[in-house]
């Protein structure tokens, strides 16, 4: 998907980049260290910035770094603002790095491409452009009418996956979705009667669990809510306030009233997909509980919501970035429909047996390993474990 978005923006721009890295001059070299850092520094805002991508951006003049920003908690100020900010007069005659082209419209601030030409910054080196119509080349286009340097393209494969959340909701109105699947030795997620079984160690729940911090939403079946009763927040240290938004596939709203979902939906939110024709009172006594239903659409030809209506929903209320971690019909639906644009799958050392949950409801794993819809980008050992992650070709 990520390739997909990347060869419909530059085409042939990308191939020449690859093409000249080979021979990078030290100029070239220091450019895209500072890319790198500004792509760091995007990353601090996943999950944290609402609608807004969360953009990196690096002031450095004479060699030297004199200001740094990132998309703050919920959008503004944006990174080019904080890197500005920062860098006060010093910006004046400076190169800007930024991982998203900056904006040209008035939203809920003035836009950043005049900012950048009121501070007399002189260069500025851009991973991206913004497919956002608002914006849409328009922010490149301002600053090289006052006179400013500007180049496009840098580490762009890298900021087109980090804002895949932002480019999807504006192309295609629908979230970047992440499949998280932890399965035992022999393919299986839980033991027999869908008894939930500890499959990774801590050092791969503590993996998943920054996952969840940088994900907007995240998402499961009414089977996992009745057999685990999980919470679905972040639980590493200090960052609980990160908690996505918990999401529950629950057609008819058999969500139990005492479960710990409901019980805490009054402070991280609990958003319920239900049919148009789920029970008006269940909907009520969810509502008043604190809990959000969300009425969409059910599959025209097999039971169940429809998966593309239910993304719809999450990204008109302005979720980009969805992780989606059960149960097994729920992940089968997600790769059978080629709706997820990365597999994380964690693997553990012990089987199961015999009895035990097969990740995919009965799709076979090398739907994933072994599948042309998929290429691996990369594979590590996390503790005992093994992390590989797939994107969709």
């Amino acid at each position: 998907m990520i390739f997909r978005i990347l060869e419909e923006q530059y085409g042939a721009r990308l191939a020449a980049e690859k093409a000249a890295k080979a021979q990078a001059s030290p100029s070239a070299a220091a450019d895209r260290r500072y890319m790198q850092l500004a792509l760091t520094l995007g990353r601090r805002g996943l999950g944290r910035t609402g609608t807004n991508p969360a953009v990196g951006a690096v002031l450095v003049k004479d060699g030297v770094i004199i200001g740094r920003g990132w998309t703050q908690d919920g959008g503004r100020p944006h990174a080019e603002v904080e890197a500005l900010r920062r860098a006060g007069e010093a910006a004046r005659g400076a190169t800007l790095y930024v991982t998203l082209e900056p904006c040209s419209h008035h939203g809920r601030s003035p836009p950043c491409a005049d900012a950048i030409v009121a501070a007399g910054v002189a260069r500025v080196v851009s991973a991206i452009e913004d497919p956002n119509p608002l914006v849409g080349g328009q922010g490149h286009a301002r600053l090289r009418d006052a006179g400013i340097a500007v180049e496009v393209g840098l580490c762009a494969e890298e900021a087109a996956r980090d804002h895949a959340g932002h480019l999807l909701r504006v192309q295609e109105q629908r979230p970047h979705v992440v499949l998280k699947l932890a399965v035992s030795a022999d393919d299986k997620i839980a033991a027999a009667g869908r008894k939930p079984v500890a499959i990774t160690g801590e050092a791969a729940r503590a993996r998943v669990h920054l996952l969840r911090a940088q994900s907007d939403a995240i998402l499961v079946g009414i089977g996992t809510v009745l057999a685990d009763d999980p919470q679905l927040t972040c639980r590493l240290p200090g960052m609980a306030a990160q908690s996505p938004i918990r999401v529950v596939l629950d057609r008819s709203l058999r969500i139990p009233g005492d479960s710990r979902l409901v019980h805490s939906a009054r402070q991280t939110p609990l958003w319920l997909m239900a049919s148009e024709i789920a029970e008006a009172a269940s909907a009520m006594r969810l509502g008043a509980a604190g809990a959000e239903v969300i009425h969409v659409a059910d599959c025209a030809d097999t039971p169940g919501l429809s998966l593309p209506a239910v993304l719809r929903a999450l990204s008109d209320r302005g979720v980009t970035r969805l992780l989606v971690e059960g149960g097994a019909q729920v992940a089968r639906a997600i790769v059978a429909g080629r709706l997820a644009d990365e597999i994380w799958l964690l693997r553990g050392p012990a089987p199961i047996g015999e009895g035990g949950v097969a990740a995919l409801d009965g799709l076979p794993l090398t739907a994933i390993t072994d599948a042309p819809d998929w290429r691996e980008r990369s594979s590590e050992r996390v503790g005992d474990d093994t992390l590989a992650i797939y994107d969709r070709t």
